[in-house]
């Protein structure tokens, strides 16, 4: 493995917190004004029909080396495949994505993939530090997954947060690393290495009382075979653009498209679908993925608008369907390299 070190790495703020790039601080200001406009009018309506899920193609996924896949497991959880190489984003595998057991937003379908039955996870990508993106329980069942732990990379301070979180990694410190913005990783394939970037995106992190300590970002996984990239929670900026130029154009991009009403509260921290079409443009994204949408309600949208709200986007900007796929979870596509992406059968 090699690292190109960040040029220069990120400085926290006034005490000792992080601040985004674009200049855009991120505050609570304004949350219980939106919490208790949710609650008066009884937001987000339900769907008008229950969010699908697929049955994922197993046994294919269990045993590919060679065919590029990723697989929407549910919310933000994708399993990605490249040159044998197994990566798991940001696992959230609860009922809740929530600090509690049994309160907090709750999932309206499990995960297309149970923990037991997914392939060896070589390596874990965490985008930032919120709950339904980083979830104590998974990390932990990851941390004993038979045959060996993976290796977990996250945003620089989230190392320390995993070696207090999961007791396993006490024992094994080298097995997660924290990564500021701009950092690369070279990590071995089969074929030829694949680089690792972690890039910065506007956004914010807060677990508990602790708001910007650590940092947040988006993941580009480059490699002859096909390039991808992750945009992790992200409002609108210029950085995806910068992203693009420096490490573009990308097959696929997975890109948030729910979590995005009130415009004037999410604005900043969630893009709306017709941003994350302007995302994929400015990242140079050859096919767009929907993510963050359909399992958690997070926000006034009901559950099932974002891909109505992609497909008027796309149309209106005179896209073809297809350059954005808004899909159920389960569904595994298939991409790389000069190949079209695909959705892979059962």
């Amino acid at each position: 493995m090699s690292v190109v070190p960040p040029v220069p790495p990120p400085q926290p703020g006034a005490g000792g917190r992080h601040r985004n790039r674009s200049g855009v601080d991120i505050t609570g200001a304004g949350v219980g004004r939106w919490l208790l406009h949710r609650l008066v009018h009884r937001l987000p309506h339900p769907p008008r029909a229950p969010v699908p899920a697929l049955a994922p193609p197993l046994a294919f996924l269990r045993a590919n080396r060679a065919v590029p896949t990723c697989t929407l497991i549910g919310h933000c959880t994708l399993l990605v495949q490249l040159d044998g190489v197994n990566l798991l984003i940001d696992p959230v595998f609860s009922r809740v994505a929530s600090p509690f057991r049994y309160a907090g937003p709750r999932r309206h379908q499990p995960p297309a993939i149970a923990l037991g039955d997914l392939p060896p996870i070589d390596l874990v990508l965490i985008s930032h530090d919120h709950y339904d993106h980083l979830d104590r329980p998974s990390v932990r069942a990851l941390a004993r997954q038979p045959g060996g732990m993976p290796h977990f990379l996250v945003p620089a301070g989230v190392d320390g947060w995993m070696r207090r979180a999961v007791p396993a990694l006490r024992a094994t410190p080298e097995r997660v690393r924290g990564f500021h913005w701009d950092e690369t990783l070279d990590w071995p394939g089969a074929t030829s290495p694949l680089a690792l970037h972690f890039r910065s995106v506007q956004h914010w992190s807060n677990r508990g009382l602790g708001r910007n300590r650590t940092l947040w970002g988006s993941w580009a996984v480059t490699h002859p075979h096909g390039r991808f990239w992750y945009a992790g929670d992200l409002g609108y900026s210029d950085e995806p653009r910068q992203i693009g130029e420096a490490l573009g154009p990308f097959d696929l991009a997975a890109i948030p498209i729910g979590a995005y009403e009130p415009r004037w509260f999410m604005r900043a921290q969630h893009v709306n679908p017709d941003e994350a079409v302007q995302v994929l443009r400015d990242v140079r994204g050859r096919t767009g993925l929907g993510v963050h949408w359909g399992t958690f309600a997070l926000a006034n949208e009901a559950l099932d608008e974002p891909p109505r709200a992609l497909a008027a986007a796309l149309a209106a900007r005179g896209e073809p369907a297809d350059r954005f796929l808004a899909v159920p979870p389960g569904t595994t596509l298939s991409w790389g390299a000069g190949r079209p992406v695909a959705v892979l059968s059962p």
